[in-house]
Order: structure tokens, then C-alpha cells, then sequence
């Protein structure tokens, strides 16, 4: 199996990760903590959730041989479909009765995207050093 096809998979579990952790009611379980390191755990959460979009996403197509301005398009592609994909979470749950949407959960989802896209970027950047080498 090829490195594109261990991507997608895991890119494809990675969303059913995503949908179930955005969309379940979690209402019977034990209340978590308020804070992560002084910040609102559901921020970290969002954040934490939304890191590996870009890079997973990234690396599910085969860029080896595509120059650095295809490259750098994939990834800005892949960010904006990482905040279609967060916005669109949160309007889903803005329309479940035991979810609501929150614009600052969207706002840790980007800043996880940004995060995530940073990787990437400094991968792509690795490579294309190490190509030119």
C-alpha cells in the first residue's frame, strides 16, 4: 500500500473521529475540567481536534513530485477546506438541541488549522530543501 493510500485512510478515520466527537451527546458522562493549562479545555479540544486536518489532508495527495507553487496551492486548498469543514460542523450544531454553536470554538478550530498548516508548510519546505540539496 502505497504512503497516499495510509494518508487518505487515515484522513477518512480521522473525520469519522471528528464527526463523532462534534456530534455526540457526551451530556452522561463525568464533567471534565474547565481549564488546560489556564486555558477553557473545550478551546484546547477544538484546537487539539482540528491540528492534524492539514497535514493528514496534505500528505492523502502525492505531492513528491509537484514543485513548490502546486504544493503551497494544495496546502492553502486544504485549509480552507479545513475552515468549511469546522464552520460546517459548527452549524450543524447549532441545529442539534443538546449541541450549541460557538464562534469561539470555530476560532480554535482555525487556530489548530493554522497550527496544523505550519507543519506542513515546514515539511514541504524540508523536502524541497533536501530535493535541492
Amino acid at each position: 500500500m502505497s504512503r497516499v493510500w495510509v494518508f487518505r485512510i487515515l484522513t477518512v478515520l480521522y473525520l469519522i473521529a471528528v464527526a463523532v466527537l462534534c456530534f455526540s451527546n457526551f451530556s452522561h458522562m463525568s464533567e471534565m475540567p474547565r481549564t488546560v493549562f489556564g486555558l477553557p479545555a473545550d478551546k484546547v479540544v477544538h484546537f487539539v481536534m482540528f491540528l492534524p486536518f492539514p497535514v493528514l489532508s496534505y500528505f492523502s495527495f502525492d505531492v513528491r513530485k509537484a514543485g513548490p507553487v502546486p504544493a503551497m496551492l494544495l496546502l492553502v486548498c486544504m485549509f480552507a477546506l479545513g475552515c468549511l469543514l469546522a464552520w460546517g460542523t459548527e452549524l450543524i450544531q447549532s441545529r442539534i438541541p443538546y449541541r450549541s454553536m460557538d464562534p469561539a470554538d470555530f476560532k480554535a478550530d482555525r487556530i489548530g488549522l493554522i497550527c496544523g498548516s505550519l507543519v506542513s508548510f515546514f515539511i514541504l519546505l524540508l523536502k524541497h530543501k533536501k530535493n535541492n540539496a
